[in-house]
């Protein structure tokens, strides 16, 4: 590039001296097109400064890393993704990088600003600042995906946020139902020790039926009780109004992104959430964005604003009443879900208990008869408890092939049945049951299916072959052949024995 002197000299040359191009490309050395752009340029404002890209060398180590989990979250959403933030705890706290990295905040900010650019881009919210009383709360759902023993679930997260203070706390669910907001509530209000006075929530049909002229919501039933017996004032935002709560908004963004990523995985959902609370205990250390002291300091007066918790327990759960059908099927959330009950209630009524996770099935009097993982989702699903068909199948035998529920049975199962003896039926059957309560069914019809291509028929050697592929017992090694050791012929001294009779007979 021609330094400003240089284009001075030709401009002059050219404006002032009256050379042409060719002559003052001969003098400089310059080609004819360099002259021309310098002779042609009409804006000489100085460009705004470049940023050049500072080196990093003590970053270097770990930018594959930080690359890696950049680039994982791809395949997430966009609101579950790492933030700097995030990115530069992991690396002070996890196994692996701790112990060398030593890099400050900003530039692995840097860093991660330009590779997100690079990878998938990134956006920037804005919330505007409000003032609160102590006490007040918001609440809102989110969605965030997470691992239930390996499942992956597209979850969503309950959020509860208190404006003064901004101290939040979140609740992970696989819905937004009035089971997971009652659930996650009750959760939240027994951790903190009360019950905020005031609530905000949207309207959400899990609370409001309709909006009324005037703006007067119609509440659902469930909800009024919910907020009457633990005596909280639900407040509402305008329809499309989401901002009138823009603490909560906020929270559910901040819990996301810095409690739910990377994509949480874990055994149990109820256990997990115990966690969560405690990590927002732990949030609390941080000062406020505003007042420069302790979140937790702020929190104490929002506690101190606290109805008390009621001395009766409430009731979460929902109930449906239902009608089976001849198999013992009944369907909820508008025929979609399918849950078996019992044979016994083919065509007769039952009681189903609703919770966030669960689907239990009860008779006329509550007492339980089976339980289900509750199923979510817009498509058609079925789960089935196979105990009870099984069972009776077992006490008849002989009307096994004649009766509905063999229809229902997988095609491994019915293949081995038909394969096998009459008279193993009911054998078979009971160990297919006892399988079934120790492992699941799954693992019972994976173990008939690998019995029929082992030839394996009879009850004992089925009830081995399970326990071998499902319940963890080693297969022990083949001992080694070894030759018997030799040993010499053993001539005994019965000279002793002989003196013995001897000394006897002479007495």
């Amino acid at each position: 590039m021609l330094a400003m002197p240089r284009k001075n000299s030709i401009r002059e040359s050219y404006f002032v001296n009256g050379k042409t191009i060719t002559e003052i490309s001969r003098e400089t050395g310059h080609d004819r097109k360099t002259i021309r752009e310098v002779i042609s340029k009409d804006d000489w404002s100085e460009p705004p400064p470049t940023m050049k890209e500072a080196d990093t060398p003590k970053l270097d180590p770990f930018k594959a890393k930080i690359d890696e989990w950049l680039t994982d979250d791809k395949r997430f959403k966009r609101t579950q993704r790492h933030t700097a933030t995030r990115v530069y705890n992991r690396l002070r706290t996890e196994d692996g990088t701790k112990e060398t990295f030593d890099c400050s905040y900003e530039t692995v900010n840097t860093y991660v600003q330009k590779r997100k650019k690079e990878i998938y881009g990134a956006q920037n919210n804005a919330y505007l600042p409000l003032e609160h009383k102590p006490g007040e709360a918001q609440c809102d759902f989110g969605s965030a995906d997470y691992y239930e023993n390996g499942t992956l679930t597209e979850g969503h997260h309950l959020n509860v946020s208190f404006p003064h203070s901004n101290q939040g706390y979140p609740q992970l669910f696989p819905g937004e139902n009035t089971e997971c907001l009652f659930e996650g509530l009750v959760n939240i209000f027994e951790h903190i020790g009360g019950v905020p006075p005031e609530i905000w929530f949207d309207n959400a049909s899990t609370m409001v039926k309709g909006i009324r002229a005037g703006g007067e919501r119609g509440l659902t039933d469930r909800f009024i009780r919910f907020k009457e017996h633990y005596g909280f004032t639900a407040v509402f935002c305008n329809p499309n109004s989401g901002h009138e709560k823009g603490s909560t908004e906020g929270k559910v963004g901040y819990h996301r992104r810095n409690m739910l990523v990377p994509v949480p995985s874990f055994k149990e959902l109820g256990e997990y959430n115990r966690h969560l609370l405690e990590l927002a205990d732990a949030d609390g250390a941080r000062d406020h964005y505003r007042a420069g002291v302790p979140i937790r300091e702020l929190h104490e007066k929002d506690r101190s604003a606290l109805l008390p918790l009621p001395q009766n327990e409430f009731d979460t759960a929902g109930y449906e009443v239902a009608r089976a059908d001849k198999y013992g099927i009944i369907r909820i959330n508008d025929g979609k879900h399918e849950y078996s009950t019992s044979p016994k209630y083919a065509g007769g009524t039952v009681i189903a208990k609703l919770t966030s996770t669960t689907v239990t099935i009860l008779d006329e009097s509550g007492r339980p008869v089976v339980p289900h993982k509750r199923l979510y989702g817009d498509k058609k699903q079925r789960s089935m408890n196979w105990i009870p068909y099984l069972e009776l199948l077992a006490r008849r035998p002989r009307a096994v092939k004649y009766s509905g529920i063999y229809g229902l049975l997988p095609a491994e199962i019915r293949d081995y049945l038909e394969a096998n003896k009459p008279s193993d039926t009911s054998a078979i059957i009971r160990m297919i049951a006892e399988f079934t309560r120790r492992t699941g069914f799954e693992s019972a019809v994976a173990t008939v299916a690998q019995a029929a291509k082992r030839n394996v028929s009879d009850p004992d050697s089925l009830k081995a072959l399970h326990r071998r592929m499902h319940m963890d017992i080693p297969e022990l090694p083949p001992l080694p052949q070894r030759e018997a050791p030799h040993l010499d012929p053993l001539m005994p001294d019965l000279s002793k024995y002989d003196f013995a009779i001897d000394r006897r007979c002479v007495q």
